[in-house]
């Protein structure tokens, strides 16, 4: 049975973890962080340049004008933690002219905990415990994208634009709203590709308001919590630009994609590592057979790891993983185990995600460019 420290240190982390007033956290909306699409999954997150489907509304929205369809509509599933935390995708974009030089998309993202057990009403009045005054609630965070892209008139070049809604919803205790915007270039030439994506350009605000009994309050403070009933949090800009090259021989394709993570709100556990600049790099590799079959791999989320016996000394941990990929007709189904977390000390989970095209003539590969 759930003993009641357990709900009172859950809805503690969330009350301690959004207490503060207006200042950068280095770890905000990190759920965006986490990526989209058991393509990217298998890549380590390294697609940015290579993106060409429906997935694009996260990683890349100038890379929308790729579709060769008229119509796609994408989604993915992904757990840890033994099934805990859940990590959801649904994605539609939608041409807006004949020659696809333009196209609007739609998707959100979910990422969530459920059945977290709240006990801070777990003693009556008198004293008692009554453990059917426990219930269960929600701790989930919600990004809603609206993407736009176009092709210029220089068909090299591509640019994309996603305004983003932002909604947490911490059970009945506390929910945040945040609006941000993302820029991004494309351009491509014969193999090669090259893409910057600016996020969060104009810095995205959450604020966040709480709602407690006075009872709850009473509990929180007597366990040395400080309770606050609003507070803001502010994700800085962020720029991430990539480079990728695609070989074709026959049937046979070899697709390589680099990408870095540079952000400047705080020093953070990663490769190039400063109060300035962090720089956060990724690689990816893609081999094709047929425009069907296709066999992924990447390596990202480098850190540095202290010795357990030896705290002096640390040592470079990195973050592998891999995918494979199917294609039949209109459908295309991906497969990655990967580390969607952060952390290398997380187990690697199952990916899958899927796209389905609509309109337009047989599916291409998704890559040649």
């Amino acid at each position: 049975m759930i003993k009641r420290s357990t709900g009172i240190f859950i809805i503690s982390v969330f009350v301690i973890g959004f207490s503060s007033k207006g200042f950068a956290q280095v770890y905000q909306n990190d759920f965006l962080s986490i990526g989209i699409g058991a393509r990217s999954q298998g890549m380590a997150g390294s697609v940015l340049s290579s993106s060409s489907d429906v997935f694009s509304t996260y990683w890349n929205p100038a890379a929308l004008t790729r579709i060769k369809e008229p119509l796609q509509v994408g989604a993915m599933h992904a757990e840890w933690f033994s099934g805990v935390s859940k990590h959801d995708y649904l994605g539609i974009a939608k041409s807006l002219d004949t020659l696809n030089k333009s196209f609007l998309g739609v998707s959100v993202i979910r990422n969530g905990i459920d059945n977290i057990p709240n006990t801070l009403d777990l003693y009556d009045p008198d004293g008692t415990i009554n453990r059917d005054n426990i219930s269960e609630f929600s701790y989930a965070s919600y990004a809603i994208f609206v993407s736009y892209a176009r092709a210029l008139k220089n068909p090299n070049w591509r640019v994309g634009a996603n305004a983003k809604v932002l909604f947490q919803q911490a059970g009945p205790f506390g929910k945040a709203f945040g609006i941000g915007i993302d820029l991004s270039l494309l351009y491509q030439k014969n193999g090669f590709m090259f893409a910057v994506m600016g996020r969060d350009i104009t810095t995205t605000y959450n604020r966040w308001t709480y709602s407690f009994t006075e009872e709850q309050k009473q509990v929180l403070l007597n366990t040395g919590n400080e309770v606050n009933l609003a507070s803001t949090e502010i994700t800085r800009p962020s720029l991430l630009p990539a480079v990728g090259y695609q070989w074709n021989f026959g049937k046979y394709s070899v697709l390589a994609d680099m990408m870095a993570r540079m952000t400047f709100d705080g020093q953070r556990n990663v490769l190039v590592s400063s109060k300035a600049i962090n720089i956060d790099p990724a690689l990816g590799i893609e081999l094709g057979y047929n425009r069907a079959v296709y066999i992924r791999a990447g390596v990202g989320n480098f850190q540095k790891v202290k010795d357990i016996i030896e705290p002096t000394k640390q040592s470079l941990t990195l973050r592998p993983s891999f995918g494979i990929g199917l294609r039949f007709g209109r459908l295309e189904i991906d497969y990655a185990l990967s580390n969607v977390g952060q952390s290398s000390n997380n187990r690697y989970s199952h990916i899958f995600s899927a796209i389905l095209s609509f309109g337009g003539k047989k599916v291409s590969d998704r890559n040649d460019i």
